[in-house]
């Protein structure tokens, strides 16, 4: 039986780069799931009858929401839904199931590289048929709808059994419990090299890889452990934990310190790698070697024809404004466009759609390909592994070699978390109205050639998205670029990234914090960060 329940909105539903994402303790509120759920469905057309996907990262109320997901898809006319087996699926493998399966779209539940537990962030997010984040003007009428909703539909039914792959019925929709990692897998077998990453690692190679007790566990274990040879225990924290196993599942090194250290040991492994709560980040640190993932996207661009799904080359390269500017010179030596897009892995997805880029990176440690309209974590690592069997030489080599030929782009984003909303847009609305005047004035950092307010224009729809971040630019080449976060669930993040561009005949062995400190400088000067923030510091600086 359908029944259509009375509700009333609430007023803190939009959704922001990534979906919908707050604490556990707000999504448990009585009906403010189901409005959300709803509000997506009523901002749909003609679904009735076609495939949705759904699935998450494991997390705390993961198993909740989706069966609350799975009654109302069918009291909303779905005729199918497509459910990762307990409930999990990566979002990389959601967006490839979506697109494999020609779904209309999919509910992905999680909140990214956010904690998880019951009293930390739970998350929801609309993909298209794509299998990319929704829109701008989706996610837009989404909005529009949670403050109007005044009901929702849902069907009065027992639980789904998730746990056992097959199909069963929903009402008069079919669930079909899927195996959420045998897909993606075979797919990055596709594209890369299997054979030759095996006999790397059966002639001595070492890897390491932390899945942080998040969802690429299951995915790791399969595809380097039993497809790739690697020993028994190489992938660690492999179980996907409603609460991460207490840890916070961002792939840096504040969070990732544990892979850091053993990296940096005198016994290191040759390669090590760590994704995050949803497997669409990654990290990768060689032996002795940290990757900043400005660097990583330029090196797997330059390399990328080395893995047999890019041999012909690549159609572009796309980054995100804040993102160093090591992949441009990559592209311009390849003769290929570069497209500088606003933060958000949906501006990719046009572009991707167009042909125009094959292979995307944001500074924020994502990376991924045409193959799926998400960043994805473990295809990144799987391309480092192919370029490494390839080449076979190090990571701190290849490091090295490429600076030479490409120069090296010194950088690091500093981040101070948890700042009042108030004193946050204070800080930014203070910035804005002094960047007309800096260019032709000098600080700590160098003299200002130009400052502005980062504004993108789609090439393909020619939407325009304004305020996406300051920059300030100097006649050095380095620049400093100040944006809020829209990835958290309490207060506000500042997010500050800091780059010095050095050619390949200047000075490539420098501490990136001796590079970076007088543009660090000139960031306080300019902005008067502690004078707004009440903070001495960074909270995390990548």
């Amino acid at each position: 039986m359908i029944q259509r329940l009375s509700t009333t909105p609430f007023n803190d539903q939009k959704p922001g780069t990534s979906g919908l994402r707050k604490k556990v303790r707000v999504f448990q509120q009585p009906h403010y799931a189901e409005n959300f759920i709803q509000s997506v469905f009523d901002s749909l057309e003609a679904f009735e009858g076609k495939t949705l996907v759904l699935g998450g990262d494991g997390r705390f109320l993961n198993r909740e929401v989706i069966q609350i997901a799975l009654k109302m898809a069918a009291a909303n006319g779905f005729g199918r839904v497509l459910v990762g087996r307990g409930g999990i699926l990566s979002t990389p493998a959601a967006s490839h199931l979506i697109r494999s399966s020609d779904a209309f779209g999919g509910l992905i539940l999680s909140a990214s590289h956010n904690p998880g537990g019951a009293d930390e962030d739970f998350g929801i997010k609309y993909n298209v048929s794509n299998g990319g984040p929704a829109p701008e003007k989706v996610t837009e009428a989404i909005h529009a709808r949670t403050l109007t909703i005044d009901h929702y539909r849902i069907l009065e039914a027992g639980e789904v059994d998730i746990d056992t792959l097959g199909t069963s019925l929903l009402g008069e929709m079919a669930v079909e419990v899927v195996d959420p990692v045998a897909g993606y897998a075979d797919l990055m077998e596709g594209l890369f090299d299997f054979g030759a990453i095996r006999a790397m690692i059966a002639d001595g190679f070492t890897l390491s890889f932390d899945s942080m007790g998040a969802v690429t566990g299951p995915y790791a274990i399969e595809i380097f452990e039993k497809r790739l040879g690697a020993p028994a225990g190489t992938v660690r924290n492999a179980i996907p934990l409603p609460d991460f196993g207490h840890h916070h599942p961002d792939p840096n090194l504040v969070h990732a310190k544990e892979l850091y250290d053993r990296m940096m040991a005198e016994d290191a492994p040759d390669f090590g790698a760590a994704s995050d709560g949803d497997g669409d980040r990654n990290l990768i640190i060689g032996r002795h070697s940290y990757v900043t993932p400005s660097d990583s996207l330029a090196v797997l661009a330059a390399n990328a024809h080395l893995a047999p799904g890019y041999a012909l080359g690549l159609k572009g390269i796309a980054r995100s404004m804040p993102t160093s500017g090591a992949a441009d010179r990559v592209a311009e030596k390849l003769g290929i466009p570069l497209y500088e897009t606003p933060t958000g892995w949906k501006f990719f997805g046009n572009l991707l759609d167009a042909g125009m880029a094959t292979i995307c990176g944001e500074e924020s440690a994502g990376t991924g390909s045409d193959h799926v309209r998400e960043k994805d974590g473990i295809w990144a690592v799987l391309l480092w592994l192919n370029i490494l069997a390839v080449r076979r030489q190090s990571v701190a080599q290849i490091m090295t070699e490429h600076w030479v030929s490409y120069g090296r782009n010194y950088y690091a984003r500093h981040d101070y978390e948890g700042i009042a909303k108030d004193k946050a847009d204070a800080l930014m609305e203070a910035l804005r109205g002094k960047l007309a005047s800096l260019p032709g004035t000098s600080n700590s950092g160098g003299k200002v050639e130009k400052a502005d307010d980062f504004t993108y224009t789609d090439p393909i729809d020619q939407s325009v998205s304004r305020n996406q971040g300051a920059r300030i630019l100097f006649e050095d080449g380095s620049r400093v670029v100040f944006r809020l976060s829209g990835t958290g669930t309490e207060g506000a993040t500042l997010r500050i990234y800091i780059e010095r561009y050095v050619g390949s005949s200047g000075e490539l062995g420098m501490a990136t914090a001796e590079a970076l400190a007088p543009l660090v400088k000139a960031a306080q000067e300019v902005a008067d960060i502690s004078g707004f923030t009440g903070m001495e510091g960074p909270s995390v600086i990548t």
